[in-house]
């Protein structure tokens, strides 16, 4: 008797040391646009002479980093496009506008707070972003984007016409297996007033998104996107963002909480330091054209 109460107790000690691993690890996703097929579906006209330059793809690799109090998510490495060039340029510019991003998050579960970490100049920046839908065009960083997502989307032969998109969410008994975990499939529908060369239409776009609850915390690769669970796949014309592999082990308070560093700034803050960058090397490049020597300025 007293042999099988300990042979129990170390059943019972393994089960609790694989549950309590299970609570942290790493997760590696990859996003992969085709930036022609993502401009036509968001209803911009390319001409053959456009497609021709852009790459036929458009790779990058993340990281999700948890434990059980925070996680942080991260690009791995440089982006890589099937034209074997433009990686700084094109790329991230191409990854950002399709729900990709060469900046880090951060997320504590406790208070259910996001921040979203960029360097720019010699300061590092943390602007509070949340879990959540925001379809607006070009979104904003963390919100407070839809004025910067508007300007840009009018500035072209596609404008969006003043108001909010009309959202719907459409939940579905549809499963599939990622990774080994039950996920459930949710779809974001869309729909957008706009001229397109001054014709009015409706620019309708879906993402589905595939998630599960199994993991016990809230995350996703683009925090606009994201009804519920941990988010490990996304899916939208021209591309998408889905988890390749995931391994269970020790991960350290360190490399999943803010850094101690970033100043803390509001979304609205954020995007008149940005409206400032953009005036000054707008001035800069004047005075270049006029003979002047344009000052250095660096963005990360």
């Amino acid at each position: 008797m007293k042999k099988l109460f300990i042979a129990l107790l170390g059943v019972a000690a393994i089960t609790f040391n694989v549950h309590a691993q299970k609570k942290s690890g790493a997760i590696q996703y990859e996003t992969q646009i085709d930036p022609a097929a993502m401009a036509a579906a968001s209803g911009f006209p390319l001409s053959d002479e456009m497609k021709a330059r852009m790459p036929k793809s458009i790779k990058a690799n993340y990281e999700l980093l948890f434990n059980a109090t925070n996680a942080s998510y991260m690009p791995v490495e440089e982006n890589e496009d099937s034209n074997g060039g433009g990686r700084m340029n094109m790329g991230r510019m191409m990854m950002r506008f399709g729900g990709g991003s060469n900046r880090d998050y951060y997320y504590s579960f406790a208070d259910q707070k996001v921040f979203g970490v960029v360097d720019l100049n010699d300061t590092t920046f943390a602007i509070p972003a949340k879990l959540t839908v925001d379809v607006s065009p070009v979104g904003g960083f963390g919100g407070g984007g839809n004025r910067q997502g508007n300007e840009n989307a009018n500035s072209g032969v596609v404008q969006f016409l003043p108001g909010p998109p009309a959202v719907e969410i459409i939940k579905s008994d549809e499963t599939k297996k990622i990774l080994n975990f039950n996920c459930n499939k949710v779809t974001i529908k869309s729909t957008r007033k706009a001229k397109i060369l001054d014709m009015e239409k409706d620019i309708i776009d879906e993402t589905v998104l595939w998630y599960t609850n199994d993991l016990g915390f809230n995350f996703s690769p683009n925090p606009n996107m994201w009804t519920e669970g941990v988010v490990l796949a996304i899916e939208n014309k021209g591309g998408g963002t889905v988890a390749k592999s995931i391994e269970f082990r020790g991960v350290s308070n360190k490399d999943v909480n803010l850094p101690k560093k970033a100043v803390v700034i509001t979304p609205e803050q954020y995007q008149q330091k940005m409206e400032a960058m953009m005036k000054r090397m707008r001035n800069n490049n004047n005075r270049g054209g006029q003979g002047g020597a344009p000052n250095r300025m660096i963005i990360n």
